[in-house]
């Protein structure tokens, strides 16, 4: 169980506003063999293969299946899935590594938002009998939260304007972000939330592959060692919860030994500008720490791979040298309900 676990390649979709010329195996398929090829690995040779990916979003049942034939399913193959944002699928893979059963796992998730309203179908996440018949969709409780915040003095909307401002400023870099560079504040969706308070619609997929010891760092010049990963969970009860605050966040992060040393780099999962105000304060994170340079969420934000994107995201730049110490945030619910917290670091050099 004291296996190190590291990730070793990423690869990511171009993300749109609509993908209706490709199904999810058209989308998938490019993005499998790409991380695969920055290996040198052949399907063949993964032990253990986990997916996250929604149903809801596919609208119909075991969707998941389907995509399958993207990845190649014969000759018979290891495989598990979570109805998750694909962090999580990560994290199956990542304990599945650790009991020794296997060196390698291919993780990956995706997420088509473009079909439908995704703001309705996210109410299904809400509790049964009290929320969800009131459907509340997920901008107006990002709203809620985010007036939360004003009200207790933490920000404003000209500091909430700055986040998204700055989140698309740094995509300009990121080849593969949705929104780039100069995107409007726009109009109230839900005050006091704007159009560039809020994440794109859109279309896309992730992959990453993990290897363990040694195997490690045979397929990966520098590989991005995990070093502590965790998740936890708020109430579901919207209404008992400080919406100022994120205590699963705090203690996820506690828990992956995140507050041990300090991190240079933070890849945060915050879908709205609110949400990056919540999660700097619960992740302890000053003003050194370069937060989500590749765009974050704002930039881009395929539901179900946004959370696998954000760890790959923060593996990449360890593999490139610019990075020593990351932090990768992924949620999941309404108001940063379920939050994991990955720390991960690079070989000294």
């Amino acid at each position: 169980m004291n296996r190190e676990i590291a990730v070793v390649a990423f690869a990511q979709s171009d993300h749109r506003r609509t993908s209706d010329e490709s199904s999810e195996v058209e989308m998938l398929m490019p993005v499998l063999h790409e991380v695969l090829e920055r290996t040198g690995l052949k399907t063949a040779d993964i032990g253990f293969t986990c997916s996250g990916s929604s149903d809801y979003l596919a609208g119909r049942a075991f969707s998941f299946t389907l995509a399958l034939d993207g990845v190649g399913a014969w000759p018979p193959i290891s495989e598990s899935h979570v109805e998750m944002d694909g962090a999580w699928a990560l994290y199956e893979a990542w304990v599945k590594l650790r009991t020794g059963d296997t060196d390698t796992s291919l993780v990956y998730s995706y997420g088509k938002s473009s079909p439908g309203s995704v703001r309705d179908v996210l109410t299904r996440q809400l509790d049964p009998y009290y929320m969800a018949p009131l459907w509340p969709d997920s901008v107006a409780l990002a709203a809620l939260q985010a007036q939360a915040l004003i009200d207790a003095g933490r920000t404003d909307e000209p500091a909430l304007a700055a986040v998204g401002a700055r989140s698309r400023a740094d995509a300009e870099t990121n080849p593969h972000a949705q929104l780039r560079g100069s995107v409007p504040q726009g109009d109230y969706l839900v005050r006091p939330l704007r159009t560039g308070d809020c994440p794109p619609i859109g279309d896309g997929a992730a992959a990453v592959i993990l290897a363990a010891g040694e195997r490690a760092r045979d397929l990966c010049e520098r590989p991005a060692w995990i070093r502590g990963i965790d998740h936890r969970v708020e109430a579901h009860a919207i209404g008992v919860r400080d919406l100022t605050d994120s205590p699963s966040t705090r203690l996820a992060a506690e828990r992956a030994g995140a507050f041990e040393r300090p991190v240079d780099t933070a890849e945060l999962h915050a879908p709205f500008s609110s949400q990056e105000v919540v999660l700097r304060e619960a992740l302890r994170l000053g003003d050194s720490v370069r937060v989500n340079p590749s765009g974050g969420a704002l930039a881009a934000n395929p539901v179900m791979a946004a959370g696998l994107i954000r760890i790959g995201e923060a593996a990449a730049r360890i593999h490139r040298g610019e990075s020593d110490r990351a932090l990768a945030h992924a949620t999941s619910g309404p108001c940063l309900q379920q939050n994991l917290v990955a720390v991960l670091e690079g070989d000294p050099r």
